[in-house]
């Protein structure tokens, strides 16, 4: 048995764990911090996305709380300036999580969808999922384990199905109660515990 099913095998998702995880995401001080900061720059500070100042500090802070290695964050926020970024998020447009994620820097194309998650989750909690390694795994294992939904590894990676992925998630599980910010926070720390090699 490996390390990662040999700590989940006794988790099934229910109101009851995503409550404990909740509990416990509250005790991470550092974590608490910085989502706190995050929420105060992009409600409070820096809400819309037409100035390009505002756009690369948001880009440059989520860069930083999230480690997540943009190496032209400047190219990254000239890209996401021209995305109509406000009316879409206003109309929840799915789509505008892949259409930030393609960016073409110095000839290449790129794939920043983890990232582009983050970004729209933090201007609408309420209605985009963040997208990570450790939560490809964590579905990938209760979709094996429980049958809680079919999907293909390629579905985690298109945005409305992965959107899809966790309604199915929540409504499988009985977890309709939480937000999907809540959701977010039960899938990472579980998967970090399981999938994290330096755990």
């Amino acid at each position: 048995m490996t390390k990662e099913i040999d700590i989940l095998k006794d988790h099934v998702p229910s109101p009851q764990e995503v409550a404990e995880y909740e509990q416990k995401w509250n005790t991470l001080a550092d974590y608490v911090n910085q989502e706190n900061a995050l929420d105060k720059l992009f409600f409070n500070l820096c809400p819309e996305n037409k100035d390009m100042s505002d756009i690369l500090i948001k880009c440059s802070s989520l860069n930083d709380f999230y480690s997540t290695n943009i190496f032209k964050v400047h190219n990254v926020a000239k890209h996401f300036l021209n995305q109509k970024i406000d009316e879409r998020l206003a109309v929840d447009d799915l789509n505008l999580v892949m259409d930030l994620a393609n960016i073409e820097i110095n000839g290449k194309r790129f794939f920043f969808y983890s990232f582009a998650t983050k970004y729209c989750s933090h201007h609408r909690p309420d209605i985009y999922p963040i997208y990570d390694s450790y939560v490809n795994k964590l579905l990938k294992y209760f979709r094996n384990r429980d049958g809680f939904m079919a999907f293909k590894e390629s579905n985690l990676k298109e945005y409305s199905s992965y959107y899809n992925i966790i309604q199915s998630f929540k409504s499988f599980y009985g977890l309709q109660e939480f937000s999907v910010k809540q959701i977010d926070k039960y899938l990472w720390q579980l998967g970090k515990e399981a999938f994290n090699r330096y755990n």
